[in-house]
């Protein structure tokens, strides 16, 4: 099986269409990797005013939505990267992002970088596992 088709690339009419040459996510063998994602507001294709809670809240409602256009959940997720511009906005962003996993929480990385795409104030990826949570357990045993 060539590279090509072996990658499957994961998309949802729900949301904003990428603003460069990328798939939203590609599912490659046990897992799924999620391009970083920055919060633009489906309705409008811009990114969501507010300040960093309503950049944040909106960058996850976006996730959740391309989660479940490749079937998975936020308990699916095994690893987050987290691009801050600001890193003084990581207890705010840090609030939020408790409110979307639960124990045992996917491992996470958060950097402060100079600037981001259209001007955003956070971008994050995922590493999301391709086998539920439920299905790992009846594998196991």
């Amino acid at each position: 099986m060539s590279t090509s088709s072996a990658l499957k690339a994961i998309y949802s009419d729900r949301l904003s269409p990428p603003v460069g040459p990328f798939s939203p996510a590609i599912h490659s063998g046990d897992f799924l990797f999620f391009s970083g994602q920055v919060a633009l507001d489906p309705s409008t294709g811009k990114l969501a005013i507010g300040g960093i809670e309503a950049e944040a809240r909106q960058l996850f409602q976006n996730l959740a939505i391309l989660l479940e256009a490749a079937e998975k959940s936020f308990g699916d997720v095994v690893k987050v990267n987290v691009f801050l511009t600001r890193i003084e906005d990581f207890v705010a962003v840090n609030a939020i992002y408790a409110e979307q996993f639960e124990p045992p929480f996917p491992a996470r990385t958060t950097v402060a970088v100079a600037a981001l795409p259209l001007g955003a104030a956070i971008e994050i990826e995922l590493i999301v596992h391709a086998e539920s949570k439920h299905e790992r357990r009846a594998n196991a045993v």
